[in-house]
C-alpha cells in the first residue's frame, strides 16, 4: 500500500474530512482552498464545469493513491474523473491538485434539491464565503 499522498480538491460532500474518515478514509493537510475558472453545478451529484466568470470553493486535502481509487469507485461516484488544477490556498500560494468531475455529458443531470441543501449546510459549516454559500442551488 501506497504510503505517499496526492492533493485533491473537494467541492461537494466530500470535502468533509469527518465524513471521509468515517468512511475509513484518512484525509491530511486540509486546507481551505480555490480554483478559478470553473463554476459549480449540482446534479444528481456535484461537478465543476468550465466558466471563466467563477471560482469555485472548497477544500484542498491528502489522500493515498488506494484511497482516492476506494473512494471513487463507490458507484455513486464511479463516472467521475480526474483532472489536473491549481488550487489557491487561504495564504495565497497555489498548489496542483486532482480534482474529480463527471464527464461533460452527465453533469447536466436533473437538479438535486437535497443535495443542494446538504451542500450549502456544509459550505456553512466550513465557512466558506458568503456569497458562494449562496450561489449554492
Amino acid at each position: 500500500m501506497s504510503t505517499a499522498t496526492v492533493n485533491v480538491f473537494f467541492y461537494g460532500l466530500f470535502m468533509d474530512a469527518e465524513a471521509l474518515r468515517a468512511k475509513g478514509f484518512h484525509p491530511v493537510d486540509g486546507r481551505k482552498a480555490s480554483v478559478a475558472g470553473m463554476s459549480l453545478r449540482i446534479g444528481r451529484r456535484a461537478t465543476l464545469v468550465a466558466d471563466p466568470a467563477n471560482t469555485v470553493h472548497g477544500f484542498v486535502m491528502g489522500l493515498s493513491h488506494d484511497e482516492i481509487d476506494a473512494l471513487y469507485a463507490e458507484p455513486s461516484v464511479a463516472d467521475y474523473r480526474p483532472e489536473p488544477v491549481i488550487a489557491e490556498l487561504a495564504d495565497g500560494s497555489r498548489i496542483p491538485a486532482l480534482c474529480f468531475n463527471l464527464p461533460p455529458a452527465e453533469a447536466m443531470a436533473a437538479a438535486n434539491p437535497e443535495y443542494a441543501a446538504k451542500l450549502r449546510a456544509l459550505a456553512i459549516r466550513l465557512n466558506l464565503p458568503a456569497d458562494y454559500v449562496a450561489s449554492i442551488q
